[in-house]
């Protein structure tokens, strides 16, 4: 017996709704299957690339793991003839001018941030935020150009006299006021992140509810009352977030910081000297490595590099969870 459909008005012979519906809902339920399956292959690749480079870098490195040890983290000896290599004083000068461009470019551009969200204008605030992003585009190697020419001269003429002016007896500002250094290092560091920190603080900031920044008011609080205790803490995830965007940048900063670092293995605790950091000893001496040992030190180099990112971003992970169970905000 033939089915027929069962709306008014349908042809004779028509197929009923059920063997229209189960063939449409079938191909649905198919296209479910492969839109999850291509995006957990996806979500897949990132840690499949950092394994593979992980395990690159390593077997690369061999060598010289297996001939210097652990010395080779502890030692600041650098001599390529003599094949003496020690990664301390590249691993003391990345960290040094991450850590100046950090102390400066975070704080800076948080204000920034709650500048542009909280009292311009939001038309002035959009194009001042364009312009500020505008910085992230510039290369590294112009930084670097401007950096060398333009501000180490500058460095030598009115910063670097005055810092020793005022803290002389400091171990921090000792030596002559060349220009390139630890400390011009950090400076363009820090001006190279700041685009990135801000931005994405800023957009933080916009998300804060209106309700509850209303209510603060409503309450008599102050603008800066609003922007610490309100915009500031609903945010601080995002704000950890952008510091860490920033870090990682700053880590792994190659042609600016060489430019203008000095590229000195010796560690000073006068940030006016020479320095050298894994990318700029990576970027200086790579292609000069013939040596078998002397390229696998500079692999080792690398690892080293790589190990501080993952462990940096490890720490920030469990910061940002512990601060989320302190606030109640779930683990």
């Amino acid at each position: 017996m033939e089915v027929t459909s069962s709306f008014p008005g349908a042809p004779s012979g028509a197929p009923s709704p059920p063997e229209v519906i189960k063939p449409v809902a079938r191909a649905r339920k198919q296209g479910d299957t492969l839109f999850r399956w291509i995006t957990i292959g996806s979500a897949f690749v990132v840690p499949l690339l950092i394994i593979g480079l992980f395990y690159s870098l390593t077997d690369l490195s061999m060598p010289s793991l297996r001939h210097f040890g652990l010395k080779f983290i502890f030692s600041s000896a650098w001599n390529p003839v003599k094949q003496h290599f020690g990664a301390l004083s590249s691993i003391y000068g990345t960290l040094v001018s991450t850590f100046i461009a950090m102390i400066l470019a975070v704080p800076l551009g948080l204000a920034i941030s709650l500048f542009l969200v909280e009292l311009v204008p939001p038309a002035i605030g959009r194009v001042m935020g364009s312009a500020i992003e505008l910085l992230a585009a510039i290369p590294s190697i112009i930084y670097g150009m401007w950096g060398l020419f333009v501000f180490a001269p500058f460095m030598a003429d009115h910063v670097q006299p005055f810092l020793a002016g005022i803290g002389g007896d400091l171990p921090f500002f000792k030596g002559p006021p060349m220009g390139i250094g630890m400390l011009t290092a950090g400076l363009i560091l820090a001006l190279m992140i700041l685009p990135f920190i801000t931005s994405v603080a800023s957009d933080v900031f916009r998300m804060v509810p209106v309700q509850l920044k209303e209510s603060a008011y409503g309450m008599g609080s102050t603008t800066f009352e609003v922007a610490r205790k309100v915009t500031v803490r609903y945010g601080i995830d995002g704000i950890v977030g952008a510091g860490f965007l920033g870090l990682g940048r700053a880590l792994g900063e190659t042609m600016a910081v060489t430019f203008v670092i000095g590229n000195s293995h010796r560690i000073s605790a006068s940030l006016f000297n020479g320095a050298n950091s894994i990318a700029s000893t990576l970027a200086n001496e790579f292609t000069e490595a013939s040596e078998p040992l002397y390229l696998s030190a500079l692999v080792e180099l690398g690892l080293i590099l790589l190990v501080i990112t993952i462990g940096v971003q490890i720490l920030s992970q469990l910061w940002l969870k512990r601060m989320r169970k302190k606030s109640g905000r779930g683990l």
